[in-house]
């Protein structure tokens, strides 16, 4: 019964309904989107690293002037590492997970492809899979027999000897089942170039140290071969043991040989929270803006009401003296509330998946979830109908006799 007048009334005031509306649209579409960026950064965040992460330590030097013979201090370092009280497991690698440093590589399903069929992260050292914790799902680890020194597969690389070049490779599920969709990677071949490894093992997971694609960030291999470069992993016995042997691990290692620069020590829960400091930053300002844009909503409703509740004065009275109760009153300004609310959602949902487009184009972000549309429109529902709750009820609360001697 009171649609017909309030959309009477609303003709009237063109102007001042086309403005909340337009802000309940923007309202809307901006915060649809912004939630879902938000929730985007966050399962970014707590993605899988596939690593024991909570019992990781890194561990990365530096020599001061010229070294010699890095293999025979590497094996010195790391059997001197292994004798410290707590310590699990050393590995001394190429790179972390979130170290920021990647080594990749291309990989070929044959040797005859011109272009690589995808681009991968390469994990060099000894022991690799036990000392980053890693699941073994299929096949076996890597032999101490199959491990080469890295400057031996350079040089070897460098005069074309594929005897000097590994012939075995451990890779991620996900990494398998991108390049063999559907079938058994155990035994299967990828080509480095002209050079052909076979997959023995296959991980659960095994996180990029630098994900710059989302989709591709366990696209993982670890290769067989020796690496002396004076950076350490060290998996230790129990979380609670990181600290004390990361301060020994650093005093091992300056004792041993005191020309050295710690460049880098870290515990990796400590990596994986720098690493994402930049995620955590635009989720902290997108929930900012999200509730910046719901207040200022909410106040505009407010101050609409209140100022559609002080012109209508006789008319509320009018309404009161032919008998309209307060909760006729209360439902009134809650009806037409609802209907500008509704109006501006629908435009909104329409600009939020317009808004999408253009960020799945120029940005790569995923299609918005159509789960989206109704939590948002149900928000923004609720928010508008608790805002304009006060105006309405001061305008219930208003005696017919005081409205009608006030105009």
């Amino acid at each position: 019964m009171d649609i017909l007048p309030i959309l009477s009334t609303l003709r009237r005031h063109k102007i001042t309904a086309f403005l909340v509306i337009i802000e309940i649209a923007l309202t809307c579409a901006i915060v649809c989107n912004a939630v879902f960026i938000i929730n985007q950064r966050l399962d970014r965040m707590n993605m899988a690293s596939g690593v024991d992460e909570h019992r990781l330590l890194h561990v990365a030097l530096a020599d001061i002037g010229a070294s010699k013979d890095q293999k025979a201090r590497m094996l010195e370092d790391v059997a001197a590492l292994r004798q410290l009280p707590g310590v699990k497991e050393v590995a001394s690698l190429n790179e972390v997970p979130f170290g920021n440093s990647s080594w990749n590589s291309g990989i070929k399903l044959d040797p005859k492809q011109r272009v690589s069929t995808l681009n991968a992260t390469t994990y060099y050292g000894e022991n690799v899979v036990n000392a980053l914790g890693l699941q073994l799902i299929a096949g076996r680890d890597l032999r101490p027999e199959e491990y080469m020194d890295f400057d031996d597969v350079v040089r070897g690389a460098a005069a074309k000897d594929a005897k000097a070049i590994p012939k075995f490779v451990i890779i991620t599920q996900n990494l398998a089942n991108r390049l063999w969709p559907g079938q058994q990677a155990l035994g299967k071949q990828i080509w480095l170039s002209e050079y052909p490894l076979t997959v023995v093992g296959i991980v659960k997971e095994l996180v990029r140290p630098s994900i710059w694609d989302d989709a591709a960030k366990s696209y993982s291999m670890i290769f067989p071969i020796r690496l002396a470069q004076g950076q350490y992993v060290i998996r230790t016995n129990t979380p609670q043991d990181r600290e004390r042997v990361l301060a020994a691990a650093v005093a091992k290692l300056k004792e041993i040989n005191p020309h050295r620069v710690v460049l880098k020590k870290h515990i990796l829960d400590d990596m994986r929270h720098e690493f994402f400091q930049n995620d955590r930053a635009m989720a902290g300002l997108l929930v900012g803006v999200c509730i910046a844009l719901l207040v200022v909503t909410a106040l505009g409703i407010v101050g609409l009401g209140s100022f559609w509740v002080a012109q209508r004065r006789r008319q509320i009275g009018v309404r009161r003296a032919l008998g309209a109760t307060r909760r006729n009153i209360l439902h009134y300004f809650q009806t037409e509330n609802f209907l500008l609310a509704t109006i501006g959602i629908v435009v909104g949902m329409v600009l939020a998946y317009g808004i999408n487009l253009l960020l799945m184009v120029h940005y790569e972000l995923p299609r918005l979830p159509m789960i989206y549309f109704p939590v948002g429109a149900l928000s923004l529902w609720v928010i508008g109908q608790l805002a304009v709750l006060g105006p309405a009820m001061r305008a219930a609360a208003v005696p017919p006799v005081v409205a009608t001697r006030s105009v």
